[in-house]
């Protein structure tokens, strides 16, 4: 009888197969396009915020949405710092990869909603303290800076196709263009005789202003690319990029909110401490309230012109249901002008549209939200391939091949 030495073993009995757990799929698999979800959150009890008769029911149903928001927070950056620390090829590549990285500012998005939502349900309740307002602010300030530019300068480090441009490429700079809103929100909060209130709005202004223009520029590319490739099916914001059409209606939309409301404090604080002219804060208003006009209406444009060909666009697939969340939260900053300009130029019928245009956000929610939960129970979003999961473990733990 003959031997063979070594006895020859099926590859299978040779290494022993690698099971991945469900949750480490998940840990793996997850992305910064998560944070959209918060923000959609967000835009509910934000514009219900912004409507000029309030239940205590609509109320309750505010606070709610809130927490919501709150724990999906927690849910991303917890899952996000998991992946780092276990999966440190995976986030890497999600902070490198171009096509990626445009939503890593959305954690500062999202952390602006939560803001908002403090003061809107906790000063007022007495819960939270000004004075926290007040440092939750130049938190903020301070990580727009600090998140906003490092992933710029690791965007702009490689070329891009404008063939290909989406408005959502504008996610990089909408930290700062931001800032405004948050800073009207703060100053309902602070005493027109604090000092540190001049200093807000100065602040609010000048990131509104950057964070605008800025975007502004980008918007500006998407139009030439619309005229580079026409409205060709195959070149035009197919598929995913339908979503990100009404990202662009975002900043003018946000900006005319900021100017209204930022145009109304200062017209209390820079008479308060006798600042720039006699006259400056009633000037500075109606500047504002003009400027914020011809901004509504290019958000309104911007919202028709997305929505058109939007359907015909859309693939209807569940595993690209994350990007459907661009239909909620850049519509807030337009739909809560409507109600600010409906306060400033007397027009009742405006609040009637502004309760119309909420009642839409709502049900968009609702309708998102039951979608995208049956995308994770069925797999299909923030859940990664059991390989890519077993070659990053053999990577962080040193092993070769895999095994």
């Amino acid at each position: 009888m003959a031997f063979q030495y070594p006895p020859q073993l099926d590859s299978s009995s040779r290494v022993p197969a690698r099971r991945v757990g469900g949750i480490a799929r998940r840990i793996h698999g997850w992305t910064w396009q998560a944070f959209p979800i918060g923000m959609g959150t967000g835009a509910v009890y934000v514009t219900m915020s912004g409507l000029h008769d309030r239940s205590q029911t609509l109320r309750t149903v505010e606070t709610v949405f809130f927490f919501i928001n709150i724990a999906l927070f927690i849910l991303n950056v917890s899952t996000l710092a998991l992946q780092a620390i276990l999966y440190p090829r995976q986030a890497k590549r999600l902070v490198t990869d171009s096509t990626k990285n445009i939503f890593i500012p959305l954690v500062v998005l999202s952390f602006a909603t939560l803001i908002i939502g403090t003061i809107n349900y906790g000063v007022g309740a007495g819960v939270v303290e000004r004075g926290l307002i007040y440092v939750l602010f130049w938190i903020y300030v301070s990580l727009a800076l600090f998140v906003s530019f490092p992933v710029l300068m690791i965007w702009y480090n490689k070329p891009h196709d404008i063939r290909t441009m989406t408005p959502a490429w504008a996610f990089l700079i909408f930290p700062m263009m931001l800032v405004g809103v948050v800073a009207f929100n703060v100053l309902r909060t602070m005493d027109v005789s604090d000092t540190r209130a001049v200093g807000v709005l100065f602040v609010g202004y000048f990131f509104q202003g950057i964070g605008f223009f800025v975007t502004l520029f980008y918007i500006c590319i998407y139009f030439l690319r619309i005229m580079m490739v026409g409205f060709s099916p195959l070149l035009f914001m197919d598929g995913h990029q339908a979503n990100g059409a009404f990202v662009a209606a975002g900043p003018p939309g946000f900006t005319a909110l900021a100017l209204i409301n930022l145009g109304k404090r200062a017209r209390e604080i820079l008479p308060q401490h006798d600042l720039v002219s006699e006259n400056a804060g009633e000037i500075w208003y109606a500047v504002s309230i003009l400027c914020a006009i011809m901004l509504f209406g290019l958000a309104i444009f911007l919202v028709v012109f997305g929505a058109l060909p939007y359907w015909f666009k859309l693939h209807k697939h569940l595993n690209e249901i994350l990007g459907c969340w661009a239909l909620t939260f850049p519509n807030v900053g337009w739909i809560a002008t409507i109600g600010a300009l409906g306060d400033v130029l007397n027009i009742p019928g405006f609040f009637e549209l502004q309760v119309f245009f909420v009642i839409v956000i709502a049900a968009l929610w609702l309708v998102l939200f039951a979608l995208t939960i049956t995308a994770f129970r069925r797999g299909l979003i923030l859940y990664a391939k059991e390989e890519d999961v077993i070659e990053d473990t053999a990577s962080w733990r040193g092993e070769k091949g895999g095994a």
